[in-house]
């Protein structure tokens, strides 16, 4: 039986988090410092806090120009990749259904969600295979399969289709070497949520209170009664990319308290 080192597992491994500046992005990429990784964070804007300890890059990852840099930089400066956490997500469409949504707002949600992902994966995946080695992570979330269509129906797509894309990847790289997973959160408690929340009770003229009631009540209820941690969903993430996960590829994981009803 193989033995792990817990303290220091990830020692030696290179890994990328995408939006990895704050919310559970940053509660993963610090997860995988604390695990010994060399770590990369991405996003369009640098953290309010910097950390010398991590390698930031600025990109625009919903462009082709933006995930080549990301690609073309940790190439040149560390010549491979050990870990890819695709963690950015981008739902900043109007509520209001259907008929609310302009062609803007779905090509720019997919863009974020789906086709980064994809153009991430395509440019890292090669060395990958070429070494028989190497962890992707998609961040989904249980939209996928839970959709708001009042409040988030691009966003929920573009999830459906990480999520199938995902499988998929899996069942193409599994034998060459490279493990691909899905993790599909539920509410998560970032300070982008708390913000949200304050902004609703300040509308609906309620307490925060009220109005994080509201919003488990809308995705039906979540059993655990309070939405997820990023450090909870950053430890699922960590033990995934490390050597104690090293059978499990191709599957997704739910973290969402219970929030969906079904199995």
């Amino acid at each position: 039986m193989e033995q792990f080192n817990f303290n220091n597992e990830l020692s030696g491994q290179i890994a990328l988090v995408t939006g990895g500046t704050k919310g559970t992005g940053k509660a993963i990429a610090e997860r995988l410092l604390q695990a010994g990784a060399t770590v990369i964070i991405s996003a369009r804007n640098a953290p309010e806090e910097e950390n010398s300890n991590m390698h930031f890059i600025a990109a625009d990852l919903s462009t082709v120009e933006g995930t080549q840099k990301v690609i073309s930089e940790i190439m040149s400066a560390y010549g491979r990749l050990d870990i890819l956490i695709n963690n950015l997500g981008s739902s900043t469409t109007p509520a209001g259904g259907f008929n609310a949504l302009s062609d803007e707002d779905w090509e720019s949600t997919l863009k974020a969600n789906l086709l980064a992902p994809v153009r991430l994966d395509r440019g890292f995946l090669p060395q990958m295979i070429e070494r028989k080695s190497g962890v992707i992570i998609h961040i989904a979330s249980i939209q996928g399969k839970l959709p708001l269509y009042d409040s988030t129906l691009p966003y929920a797509a573009s999830k459906a289709a990480l999520r199938n894309y995902s499988k998929s990847l899996s069942n193409e790289v599994t034998p060459k070497g490279v493990r691909v997973l899905a993790v599909s959160p539920g509410w998560i408690n970032t300070t982008a949520s708390k913000d949200w929340l304050g902004e609703i009770a300040r509308n609906a003229n309620s307490t925060v209170e009220q109005a994080q009631q509201g919003v488990m009540d809308a995705l039906g209820g979540i059993p655990f009664g309070r939405p997820s941690e990023p450090r909870e969903v950053a430890e699922f993430v960590g033990f995934l990319v490390s050597p104690r996960a090293g059978y499990l590829t191709g599957t997704e994981y739910v973290i969402d308290g219970g929030t969906v009803p079904t199995i």
